[in-house]
């Protein structure tokens, strides 16, 4: 194990690549905590197989759409989605995007609900409808953060939405470099749709968020999902890639937060407690 990767990350799955990419060209070249990752599918045997700065990598496996491996001895599975298994949903890739910041950046900015109104106009946010109303935030028992009673008004909340409502949103931060959304339907309210970002650490101050959704089958179809989110993603992209320094401080003195920020605090508390240096700036 590379001296500088701690064993909460080295020893974890990462998404690494969209299957069908990788499928359909034979092979994929990728960099995975600054080390070159090369991906290879045999379509006679239908076997998928890694290796890493030249050497083979035993643990690789497929889940949700994407290629996932880990580099070290996988200290537990690859963090499970419930929702992604629903027979009534659209389960899918939206997309892997390159990003130059910390992957944990981006986990961060997908955990703020403050910047909707102001990144995505009159999509996830509008004025006068700025107020972030307050939110509870909590530890998971298997390690991570849930932020629950998060509202905001939404103009068109997803690709199938007709006007706007008031969305409730859940947030869940499961893995470092993994966060997953779960936002009302337009549909059903009452139940949710899911968007999860799986970040892969490239290097300290870049990444590739592979993008999966989970959406209930009211007249939507991947594409229109992929389209949706890219859109979406792509308001964020130049935000994140301005953000300075491109790492995460720990320290929450070291930027300005407020109460709207509840779940960035948390989330860099359970990383700091975690042990997690790849990404972030920690606490001096």
């Amino acid at each position: 194990m590379p001296s500088q990767i701690e064993s909460v990350l080295w020893d974890d799955w990462h998404a690494v690549a969209e299957f069908d990419r990788v499928r359909r060209d034979g092979h994929l070249h990728t960099i995975l905590f600054n080390l070159p990752v090369a991906l290879k599918h045999d379509p006679a045997t239908d076997r998928l197989s890694a290796r890493c700065d030249a050497k083979p990598v035993p643990n690789v496996t497929v889940k949700y759409g994407f290629v996932w491996v880990c580099l070290g001895s996988p200290a537990r599975p690859v963090a499970d989605f419930a929702e992604a298994h629903d027979e009534d949903r659209l389960t899918a890739s939206a997309g892997s995007v390159r990003v130059a910041v910390s992957g944990l950046r981006a986990v961060e900015n997908f955990l703020d609900l403050g910047h909707l109104c102001f990144v995505h106009t009159g999509y996830l946010g509008e004025e006068p409808y700025t107020e972030i109303k307050p939110y509870t935030v909590e530890s998971l028992p298997e390690g991570g953060i849930i932020a629950t009673g998060c509202r905001i008004y939404q103009p068109l909340a997803s690709p199938i939405a007709k006007e706007g409502f008031e969305v409730s949103y859940v947030y869940k931060a499961v893995r470092p470099y993994i966060v997953a959304l779960y936002k009302a339907n337009p549909v059903e309210q009452h139940r949710n749709d899911m968007i999860a970002l799986f970040l892969q650490p490239v290097s300290e101050e870049s990444c590739v968020a592979h993008i999966l959704t989970s959406y209930l089958k009211h007249d939507i179809d991947a594409g229109d999902i992929r389209r949706y989110q890219q859109f979406i993603f792509g308001q964020d992209r130049p935000i994140l890639e301005n953000q300075r320094p491109k790492r995460l401080p720990l320290d929450p003195r070291s930027e300005i937060s407020v109460r709207a920020d509840g779940s960035s605090t948390a989330y860099r508390r359970w990383l700091s407690q975690a042990g997690v240096r790849f990404g972030a700036i920690p606490v001096s």
